[in-house]
C-alpha cells in the first residue's frame, strides 16, 4: 500500500489561478482529468510512481492546520520564487536535515515545503 493521491479544495470556476500558481509558481506538470470525471477538477503530477495532487471544487474553507507537502530540490530558490509572485513564507519549528517552510496557495490551503536533505533522526 502506498499513497497515491492528495486531494484539496478550490473554490469553484478557479482553475487558471490554480494553473497559475501551481504549475507557473511550485512548478508542478498538470495531468489530463479523465472526461468521466467532468470539469473544474486540477491533476498535477507530484512525484514519481503516478503520486497526484488533486484540486476539487468546493465552498469549504481550508482547515487552518491541515496541509500537503511538498519535498522540493533547492527550498531556498522556490521561496524567493514565491515571493516575488506575492506569496507570504512562514518559517516554523525547524527539524534536522529538513529545512522547511508553509506558505498558502490562492485559496487558503496551506503547504509545507521541504528539502530532505537525510535523516531526521
Amino acid at each position: 500500500m502506498r499513497l497515491q493521491h492528495v486531494s484539496v479544495p478550490m473554490p469553484s470556476g478557479r482553475v487558471e489561478e490554480a494553473r497559475r500558481f501551481y504549475c507557473g509558481v511550485l512548478g508542478l506538470r498538470e495531468k489530463n482529468v479523465p472526461r468521466s470525471l467532468g470539469r473544474g477538477l486540477m491533476w498535477l503530477e507530484a512525484g514519481v510512481d503516478e503520486l497526484e495532487l488533486h484540486l476539487f471544487p468546493d465552498r469549504d474553507e481550508p482547515h487552518e492546520r491541515a496541509h500537503l507537502a511538498l519535498a522540493v530540490e533547492d527550498l531556498a530558490g522556490l521561496r524567493t520564487r514565491l515571493e516575488e509572485h506575492g506569496y507570504a513564507i512562514e518559517d516554523t519549528v525547524p527539524i534536522p536535515n529538513r529545512p522547511r517552510c508553509f506558505c498558502h496557495d490562492p485559496f487558503g490551503n496551506r503547504i509545507e515545503l521541504t528539502e530532505l536533505r537525510g535523516p531526521y533522526e
